[in-house]
């Protein structure tokens, strides 16, 4: 019988072995391309076409961070970013966390419809809705300010939505019910309940909604117009020639576009985590 469950016991360290080795093959290699960034930004460029290739630089200096901040407005472009970041985030959560629980939580005529009709919208690519917008911002005189980038996140967004209401949807009736009963009115009852229940899922929609807006350089590049409200991706974009990229400041300039997703992501990965998966409700 011992030998039985030692044998049991083997095979199962043995496949979880080799799980995790797979596992970790894979994260490697998705890590290779973020190791020869954060490597390159401190090689010259000389360094980093040299023949044998080599992964590490001959020394690590911060010439290129330093001139990164000397030769472009680099705080100038991450105050634009985080400008726009943060009310996207906050556009985002609340938001789509009214709708959700609108679509989640109450009873009204053609709910259900309502809600395939939001979903319909997703397979509309932004290209196609982007000249519509460009015409209506541009008539509202909002064309060259963070306005187009802003403003329309406080009016939802599809799949932010369909990913909240289907949390909201496994939340106990009970739980709201009883709030009821006890006298609290519907913004009560989302405010102290659901919102405090729903922070895996509003972490989720934060961290896509921070990566949206971080990321994103085709809104700026049609709605800002004027370089002074530049972001870092449309800096990333000057620097880039098709003849001559400026890697010695383009290299510096994708680990600071890099690492602020990255600690984000591992400080919240808890949350996000559950809010993905759906797993379970903490108040």
């Amino acid at each position: 019988m011992k030998k039985k469950i030692n044998k049991y016991n083997f095979e199962s360290l043995l496949r979880k072995s080799v799980l995790y080795f797979v596992l970790l093959f894979f994260a490697m290699l998705y890590l290779i391309p973020f190791f020869f960034l954060l490597m390159g930004s401190f090689k010259t460029t000389s360094e980093l076409f040299q023949v044998p290739f080599k992964w590490l630089p001959k020394s690590f200096n911060f010439n290129n961070y330093v001139n990164m901040f000397n030769q472009i407005p680099f705080l100038s472009y991450l105050k634009n970013t985080l400008i726009i970041v943060f009310f996207s985030v906050v556009g985002a959560l609340v938001s789509n966390s009214i709708i959700a629980y609108g679509f989640a939580r109450l009873r009204w005529p053609g709910r259900d419809k309502a809600f395939m009709v939001v979903l319909a919208t997703m397979i509309l690519p932004y290209q196609v809705t982007m000249i519509p917008l460009y015409l209506m911002f541009t008539k509202m005189n909002w064309v060259g300010t963070f306005l187009p980038l802003i403003v329309p996140q406080f009016f939802g967004n599809a799949f932010y939505i369909f990913l909240l209401r289907q949390f909201l949807v496994g939340v106990p009736k009970e739980i709201t019910e009883s709030a009821r009963i006890d006298g609290a009115s519907e913004f009560q009852i989302f405010l102290k309940v659901i919102i405090p229940i729903s922070k895996p899922v509003l972490a989720s929609v934060a961290i896509m909604a921070f990566i949206r807006a971080w990321n994103d350089f085709l809104g700026p590049l049609v709605f800002l117009g004027n370089d002074k409200l530049y972001t870092l991706s449309l800096a990333a974009s000057m620097l880039k020639s098709n003849y001559d990229p400026n890697w010695d400041l383009l290299l510096p300039l994708g680990v600071a576009m890099v690492l602020p997703v990255l600690i984000l992501f591992f400080v919240l990965q808890k949350y996000f985590i559950q809010g993905i998966t759906m797993s379970g409700i903490k108040g």
